[in-house]
């Protein structure tokens, strides 16, 4: 039975990480039946706050999910492992690949909520993309899901000036999307960057998400510039921090 003598964990963590290492052993499943609070008591000998504490550690995490009625169970996803030098190649989107399909190649990958308009530009945005105070820009969002579930939502700025009355402004931009299009125009990207942060998700974004609770997102912001570092495009994504791996490789 777990202690919790001679400073280590408390009980609770303990059980929670033998069930974590059930899950990682592949001993339990996609989708299957984790203990339950009673199968736990009877075999750690601990009290049902405990063992509901324990679950709710593993619940928080976004690594068991429980269901109304029936029970909690492993969580049926494969996280995407999103690699962010290879997606923003040039090298897909300008052979007219959707810069995911790196990322996603063989699963059930959709964008929807798709909205596009041309608004005044809040004043981050004029900053980032360098803009006067009393210019525009093209404001397109959108959510992707993964499997059926979504997994992030984003928001993309770029000067009106620039795109307005193109295939950027449409539901759909077409082969390579928005960098494409650019690309065409004149305005190719040739440098990203991007600043991640972690922080918990407001309400909207639980729902628009479908998120456990507890589940912390992960906010990157990408700016998008020419080869003359010409700021084009400023994206504003949100993603589901238990539905991405992150991965950056470098050169020593």
């Amino acid at each position: 039975m777990p202690t919790s003598e001679n400073d280590s964990p408390p009980v609770y963590r303990e059980i929670a990480e033998a069930v974590r290492s059930a899950i990682a052993s592949g001993e339990l499943s996609d989708g299957d039946r984790v203990p339950g609070e009673n199968d736990l008591m009877k075999q750690y000998g601990v009290a049902r706050a405990t063992a509901r504490q324990a679950l709710s550690v593993l619940i928080n995490e976004g690594i068991v999910v429980p269901i109304r009625g029936s029970g909690i169970y492993v969580r049926a996803f494969r996280p995407l492992r999103r690699h962010g030098p290879r997606r923003l190649s040039r090298e897909l989107w300008g052979a007219g690949r959707a810069i995911w399909q790196t990322d996603a190649a063989d699963r059930d990958f959709e964008t929807d909520n798709i909205t596009v308009r041309e608004v005044p530009a809040a004043e981050h945005v004029s900053r980032a993309l360098d803009l006067s105070a009393d210019e525009r820009v093209v404001e397109r969002r959108r959510r992707y899901r993964l499997d059926g579930r979504p997994i992030q939502l984003a928001t993309s700025y770029l000067p009106a000036k620039l795109v307005a009355g193109t295939a950027v402004t449409e539901i759909d931009t077409g082969p390579g999307g928005i960098y494409a299009r650019l690309a065409e125009l004149g305005h190719a990207p040739a440098h990203f960057t991007e600043e991640i942060r972690v922080r918990m998700p407001t309400p909207a974004e639980t729902e628009d998400l479908q998120l456990s609770a507890g589940t912390p997102v992960l906010d990157v912001l990408r700016t998008a510039l020419t080869a003359e570092h010409v700021p084009v495009e400023l994206n504003e994504m949100t993603l589901d921090g238990a539905a991405y791996v992150l991965q950056y490789d470098f050169d020593a």
